[in-house]
């Protein structure tokens, strides 16, 4: 019993959809490299904070060993400067630049190259300090000339090299403001993500490159094996119309791996097909077999009648009951043979649009004048272009039976209302009688097969009267509504009879 209660609470779990289950993909493609950047980006931060904390301590480190000789500049210092760059920086990986603003200047325009290491000509000089000015490195230290500043600025030198401005320190001595700056052109720099965002390093933009590929490839598997299952509802939609009766999901499939399901479809179709077929087929066979009988029975008792005496009333009402039996039996093989052909149509025929303000207009033009003939009267309120995704001959079908079982019963001078109307979610139609109506506790048996409520006393009401009913023909209608995805219900009117209820689907 466990088990049992378990495997209902699993059915009642909704199911997601093929497009939501793409939907949640495809916001876990989005969320995980979002989530791993984010780290990813965290330890970088890390990473060239240590880079930068180096990169700062050497930059010292040079001012230092370079201070005692700021501190005394003169006319001979700068020879000197220059051999101690090159002592300091010989056969390491960094590039020195020490610039001067003399006391009183002010402006970034007012430093100028004393030396540099790598030893680079004048003209070189110009153009790289014309160069740093842009960056806007000198602005850091415009007023105050104090500090020992990290920079992290990409800059291409003169000859297009590009270089990594690590540090600025700037020292303040009575010639005025000394800046030595430090930077870098190996790959240990240059490929980091200092100066530049994480997402532009170039492992970074190759994962994307590797992981948009990857999505793509899982989306598009996704995306192509749902359109394959929109092509199959498709077909399965329009499987019973004339245009796609040689339409075939085996043809429609692209995925290999559906051909088995699409094989299996066209399978069940044939065999829809065979069975609408082969029913139809049968019950005209049967027809024919039962009616020829039932006719021969019925000439052999002409004879018979005209031999009887006048006054030999047993045998007269004998012969009656006879043709009566047999009139019977006829109108019963016709209703069998309706019966299947009703449901061969139901297996076999498509659905379209259909305009059902218009045919319910057609139907109705047609009945009313037989029905004023028989003194009814009708009442109709159709709402205009009203549609309905369905086969028209079986949505006929469904009208035409439920409006002559109306008028049927409806009395003599009575009235059949008849109305169409959209309502939420689809469409309404309602048609009500002014007969006796039917007991509540039978109104659920009316739509069952060979079920009729029908009182003696309304055969004769209309052009049809003295026809037998079988009470097949709101059998037909609930399958009928039903096989189109609607619903059928009859209720009992307060003023008097009975209202039969059909909501079906409207269409998109």
């Amino acid at each position: 019993m466990a088990d049992i209660r378990n495997d209902g609470i699993r059915r009642s779990w909704p199911r997601p959809t093929f497009a939501v289950k793409i939907t949640v993909l495809l916001l876990i493609f989005l969320a995980v490299p979002i989530i791993l950047y984010d780290q990813f980006r965290a330890a970088n931060a890390e990473k060239n904070e240590l880079l930068l904390a180096n990169v700062r301590q050497q930059g010292r480190l040079i001012a230092e060993a370079l201070r005692p000789l700021i501190g005394s500049f003169g006319p001979n210092t700068a020879a000197t400067i220059a051999e101690r760059l090159a002592s300091v920086g010989e056969g390491s990986e960094v590039s020195i630049k020490v610039l001067l603003r003399p006391r009183g200047e002010t402006g970034a325009d007012s430093f100028f190259f004393v030396a540099a290491w790598p030893t680079v000509s004048p003209k070189y000089l110009i153009a790289e300090r014309n160069s740093l000015i842009q960056t806007g490195v000198f602005d850091k230290v415009r007023d105050t000339c104090r500090g020992n500043l990290p920079l992290a600025i990409r800059h291409a030198n003169p000859e297009g090299t590009e270089e990594l401005l690590a540090s600025l320190a700037p020292v303040n001595v009575g010639t005025g403001c000394w800046v030595i700056i430090t930077s870098y052109r190996t790959d240990t720099f240059l490929k980091s993500s200092l100066g530049r965002p994480y997402w532009r390093t170039p492992e970074v933009q190759f994962a994307m490159v590797i992981y948009l590929v990857m999505a793509a490839a899982v989306v598009w598997l996704f995306v192509d094996a749902w359109r394959n299952l929109r092509r199959f509802e498709r077909l399965a939609r329009r499987i019973g119309d004339a245009s796609t009766q040689r339409a075939s999901f085996r043809r429609l499939n692209r995925l290999p791996e559906l051909d088995g399901v699409a094989t299996e479809f066209d399978r069940m179709v044939t065999a829809l097909r065979d069975s609408a077929r082969i029913i139809r087929e049968t019950a005209e066979e049967n027809a024919h077999a039962f009616k020829a009988p039932v006719a021969v029975i019925s000439q052999a008792t002409e004879p018979i009648k005209r031999s009887l005496a006048e006054d030999d009333d047993r045998a007269r009402r004998a012969v009656a009951l006879i043709e009566e039996s047999v009139a019977r039996l006829d109108a019963l093989v016709s209703a069998a043979r309706r019966l299947d052909e009703a449901t061969a149509e139901v297996i076999e025929r498509g659905r379209e649009r259909v305009d059902l303000s218009g045919l319910l207009e057609r139907l109705l033009d047609g009945y009313e004048m037989a029905w004023r003939q028989a003194n009814l009267t009708l009442d109709r309120r159709i709402a205009e272009g009203v549609t309905v995704l369905a086969a028209p001959d079986i949505l006929e079908t469904v009208f035409e039976n439920v409006l002559e079982n109306a008028a049927s019963f409806s009395p003599m001078g009575g009235s059949v209302h008849v109305s169409l109307q959209r309502v939420d979610g689809g469409l309404e139609a309602r048609i009500k009688d002014e007969g006796p109506g039917v007991p509540e506790h039978k109104i659920e048996r009316i739509f069952e097969r060979y079920v009729s409520e029908r009182p003696a006393a309304g055969a004769d009401r209309m052009p049809d009267h003295g026809r037998p009913h079988f009470g097949i023909g709101l059998w037909i209608v609930r399958r009928n509504v039903e096989a189109m995805g609607g619903r059928v219900h009859a209720e009992n009117r307060e003023q008097g009879g009975l209202c039969m209820v059909i909501r079906l689907p409207a269409t998109a």
